[in-house]
């Protein structure tokens, strides 16, 4: 850790120098990027930070300065600067900010893209907002706090008790070492800081619900009104250069509910350049602006959205009226050097790499991701499953914090079209007796039941993995290296009943209601493979010695598993290594362990042919790039 000294700022940045991206806020790394306004300023780099390993103090004057913290980045992560691996139960973070003038009218808002565990946070001593949930974004308004011309003092406390099991901690181990298939932990600010200077009267929320049957989006739209009535909100949809819409509507309570037809194109396959797939990742652009009478312009905020449906039919996942095989690789979402948190460019490569690999989706696992992720896999074309990072205890608490943040993500992200399923449950971690206890079973159900109820547009697996109790689609978690029986285990419609009835993948029975037997749920292999490329200390489910014997053992499984008539789809186990899991297809630094050409080829089932001097190369040259 780096001590600060006299002539060494406390920050990157004192100024009061609002970035002015435009309506094209997308490639400056947005924070938001389904919620762009033209006025913000990033608040990442370097921060004063202290440890409070015992979670001792309380108030920011309690606080000794002693180190320097490279933000987004967790004190866990090499890029803070920090490096540190053991318990801490708290962390201190201070930035100074001298503030300009703020136009008459105008808010400066404070925002937090994730904070883990518990945030509190001080401006100049005075509490400004408190935040629980360390996967979920927050802000407070802090106009009122500044001064203009005036040094003010941000200061942020973060809680995260590393033995805490009723909260939601996904991969973080609780143990000091990371062990089998846990983590280190990740405490304190992990997702971008940043500043937002806004209209008092002005765009709070936008929610986009595409509608093919109709051929329409819906949307929903809450202002900040301030009790005005005279509020109309302006909404233009655009392809490239070709307006698609351009209406206007009351605001009417401080919202705003409308259906934005499209011209039924009837047999016309034109209609299918307006459809969004991971062939074809058709973004619509989106303006909104807010108005009053006569003519005063309020706000403006740029937004995009997709026209596509996702749907059960059957034992098919159909996207856009067509059934579509799920080719999903599962990405832990952890990088060598920054752990959860990583720059634009690599979030961007990831999602490339998947696509280079062959897959066309992952799942996400154990994390709620970064929406800049989203939005890369929005624009480039990547399905996604998004997934609850899981508490490992059952507990009234366990059961209320998962609840709120849950419902936070998904109010977060609901609007992204690369977002195809939500998983609020995997393998029954955090519902350990899901078979003999009622209570649990309620738990997953009313779960289920909520998620259907925030978005009733996508499918929900209730409990990826084993022991379904209520779900659109069963996953199988099934480790067997035995490809021949991988094979016969699911090789035709035929043997359902004995799956249900007699198989135990995982050692746990597939579902816990006798109605899945009757019933033509899609059935997906969500985690499968995990084949490790040995070296010491390493962790897989089966291991190899050697890129070409990886290379042999992944085709022949994934030939198998690509034939498998009963599955509507595959989750491979996994894209990259992740600590001591070497199970991934690329090393942790994304290097592809064999070539990524015939990696494509063989998750495809394509034909492949006969491996030529340099196959095995481990650049990312063939990866290519939009």
């Amino acid at each position: 850790m780096q001590a600060p000294t006299a002539d060494e700022p406390p920050s990157s940045r004192d100024d009061w120098a609002f970035v002015d991206s435009g309506s094209d806020a997308q490639e400056h790394g947005y924070p938001r990027p389904q919620f762009r306004r033209k006025q913000w300023l990033p608040l990442n780099g370097r921060w004063e930070f202290a440890l409070d390993r015992e979670a001792a103090l309380r108030l920011p004057r309690d606080v000794a300065w002693s180190s320097f913290i490279d933000l987004p980045y967790a004190p866990e992560s090499k890029r803070s600067g920090i490096h540190e691996t053991g318990f801490i139960k708290a962390c201190w973070y201070r930035r100074k900010l001298r503030s300009g003038t703020i136009p008459e009218g105008k808010r400066v808002i404070l925002h937090f893209g994730a904070v883990d565990y518990e945030a509190t946070v001080w401006i100049d001593g005075s509490l400004a907002v408190s935040h629980e949930g360390g996967y979920t974004p927050f802000e407070v308004d802090i106009t009122d706090f500044l001064r203009p011309g005036t040094e003010h003092e941000i200061v942020v406390r973060a809680f995260d008790d590393p033995s805490d099991l009723s909260k939601p901690r996904g991969k973080q181990d609780w143990q000091l070492e990371p062990h089998s298939i846990w983590y280190p932990r990740t405490t304190g600010i992990w997702q971008t800081v940043w500043l937002e200077l806004v209209p008092a009267t002005r765009i709070l929320s936008l929610r986009w619900t595409p509608n093919l049957e109709r051929w329409e989006l819906f949307f929903d739209a809450r202002i900040a009104s301030h009790g005005r009535t005279d509020l109309r909100v302006s909404v233009k949809l655009k392809l490239g250069d070709e307006i698609l819409a351009d209406d206007t509507y009351r605001v009417i309570a401080g919202e705003v509910h409308r259906r934005i037809g499209f011209s039924d194109p009837g047999i016309d396959d034109s209609r299918n350049r307006l459809l969004w797939s991971p062939e074809q990742p058709t973004l619509i652009q989106a303006e909104i602006e807010l108005w009053g009478n006569r003519g005063e312009h309020l706000d403006t905020v740029y937004s995009y959205t997709a026209l596509r449906t996702v749907s059960i039919q059957g034992d098919r996942v159909v996207l856009n009226g067509r059934p579509v095989t799920l080719r999903l690789v599962l990405d832990q979402g952890y990088w060598p050097e920054g752990g959860m948190s990583a720059n634009d460019a690599e979030l961007r490569r990831d999602v490339e790499l998947a696509k280079a690999m062959g897959f066309n989706g992952v799942r996400k696992h154990q994390k709620v991701e970064s929406p800049r992720y989203l939005y890369w896999a929005d624009k480039l074309g990547l399905f996604v499953w998004a997934e609850m990072p899981s508490a490992y205890r059952f507990t009234p608490e366990s059961v209320e914090r998962v609840t709120r943040e849950w419902s936070d993500a998904m109010r977060r992200d609901v609007s992204h079209p690369c977002i195809i399923a939500w998983v609020p449950f995997n393998e029954s971690w955090g519902v350990p007796n899901l078979p003999d206890s009622r209570p649990e079973r309620h738990y997953v159900q009313a779960l289920y039941y909520l998620t259907k109820t925030i978005d009733p547009t996508r499918p929900v697996i209730g409990n990826d993995g084993w022991e379904s109790v209520a779900t659109d689609l069963i996953g199988i978690h099934d480790y067997d290296a035995d490809v021949e029986r991988i094979g016969r285990r699911y090789h035709a419609d035929e043997v359902r009943p004995r799956l249900f009835n007699r198989e135990r993948p995982g050692g746990r029975v597939l579902t816990l209601e006798s109605h899945f037997e009757q019933q033509d749920h899609p059935l997906v292999l969500s985690e499968f493979g995990g084949i490790a490329l040995a070296l010491d200390q390493t962790w897989g489910y089966s291991t190899c010695k050697t890129p070409a014997e990886l290379e042999k053992r992944y085709a022949a499984l994934l030939t198998t598993v690509n034939s498998l008539r009963l599955m509507a789809g595959f989750c491979y186990t996994q894209f990259a290594d992740t600590y001591q899991e070497a199970n991934g297809l690329l090393y942790e630094n994304r290097q592809p362990k064999f070539d990524i050409r015939r990696m494509a080829q063989a998750t495809r089932a394509e034909q492949l042919h006969e491996p030529q001097l340099g196959d095995h190369r481990h650049g990312l040259e063939a990866a290519g790039r939009d």
